[in-house]
Parts: C-alpha cells; sequence; structure tokens
C-alpha cells in the first residue's frame, strides 16, 4: 500500500477504491458506506486496498 493509497483512503475513500477495483461493486458500495458514515468508507477503502 502506497503513501497516495494510504492518503486517499483516509480523505476519499471512494477515490481510493475506484483506483484499484475500477467502477464496480466494490465502489458503490464504498460510495454507500461513505454516505452513511465517514469511518466505514474509511475501513472499507482500507479492506479492498490491502
Amino acid at each position: 500500500m502506497s503513501i497516495l493509497t494510504i492518503i486517499l483512503s483516509i480523505l476519499l475513500p471512494p477515490l481510493a477504491v475506484f483506483m484499484k477495483k475500477g467502477l464496480g461493486g466494490a465502489f458503490f458500495l464504498n460510495i454507500l458506506l461513505t454516505l452513511i458514515g465517514w469511518i466505514p468508507g474509511v475501513i472499507h477503502a482500507f479492506i479492498v486496498n490491502d
């Protein structure tokens, strides 16, 4: 995991997931989780980008 990925996972979780997985289910799930609460989106971004 690069420094850029870590920073994006914290600041913009959907963008970090998009960079790793593209425009798919994980991206839309991360948008939903980020809208529900920022912390779930960040956690999901770190899990996807592991």
